[in-house]
């Protein structure tokens, strides 16, 4: 299940890490790149791989590594490659051109999350996003982009459609919202959430601990919209035994084998969400 919240940590900050590892953020990921000076790069490598070794079983850790073409992050594939242990996963940010990105994904042994965050990564995200088996993921890095594209984040709404539809063309996971960056405004950080998940996204990279609850709640299906999803499978499983594939539900909405499905999925989330243990 794709966790709901994405809590990104600096990477030389090990004070932090440990503050969320202890928090109720779906997934940890541990910055190597935008967050963290250059000349404390090779102490937030190693803070990174120190936080692999010594984790608890089940919590989701991640790396955002360096850019594509960086000395940094050649140093920290090659750091991978003999690490004992692997994160759940890296984010590969800047993915723009289709070799450099698979080059790069052939030297990992964990899922990729590639990171598009440019108008030339936006046009090629669909071939990024079925270039190699271990890319799991595509998303937008919306600051960079907006500032590529000279628009501003509202703009970006025909890319967000866009970026749903590679990855879900691609066989891929929703893609994971990008990050609201105005920390002390707790009501559109909300607001854009529900509106993300609308949108076809599920979960959300967050960069403060405050923001944690508020997208996990977006991100978890309400009691009435489990309720709804239920009643829904339910009918359908009635009109099936009667020999019919649509019918009218109870309220009189047109029940079809593709409301059905998204009403499974609401459920099958719900359930996931559930089994982790953890709280809206």
């Amino acid at each position: 299940m794709t966790p709901r919240s994405w809590l990104y940590v600096p990477g030389h900050r090990d004070d932090r890490i440990g503050r969320a590892l202890d928090s109720a953020a779906d997934a940890i990921v541990i910055d190597l790149e935008d967050a963290v000076p250059v000349g404390a790069k090779d102490r937030a490598l190693a803070n990174a791989l120190d936080t692999l070794r010594a984790a608890s079983p089940g919590r989701e850790i991640w790396l955002r590594l360096n850019a594509i073409g960086s000395e940094w992050l050649e140093h920290e594939l090659c750091a991978l490659a003999s690490a004992g242990s692997m994160p759940a996963g890296v984010r590969l940010p800047k993915a723009e051109q289709l070799e450099s990105v698979s080059a790069t994904v052939n030297r990992l042994a964990c899922d990729v999350h590639a990171i598009i965050e440019s108008a030339a990564g936006l046009l090629a995200a669909p071939q990024i996003a079925r270039c190699h088996p271990r890319v799991t993921g595509i998303a937008l890095g919306e600051a960079d982009l907006a500032a590529d594209m000279r628009t501003e984040s509202s703009g970006l709404a025909w890319a967000r459609g866009w970026i749903v539809a590679a990855a879900r063309a691609a066989g891929l996971s929703s893609p994971i919202q990008s990050v609201w960056t105005a920390v002390d405004d707790p009501a559109g950080l909300a607001e854009t959430s529900r509106t993300g998940r609308a949108q076809g996204f599920f979960g959300r990279s967050v960069i403060h601990p405050n923001q944690i609850d508020i997208v996990n709640e977006a991100y978890t299906p309400s009691p009435d919209e489990q309720s709804r999803a239920r009643r829904i499978v339910d009918c359908a499983a009635v009109a099936m035994e009667a020999g019919e594939s649509a019918v009218l539900d109870e309220d009189g909405r047109f029940i079809d084998p593709a409301v059905v499905a998204n009403a499974r999925l609401v459920l099958d989330r719900a359930d996931a969400i559930a089994a982790r243990g953890v709280k809206a």
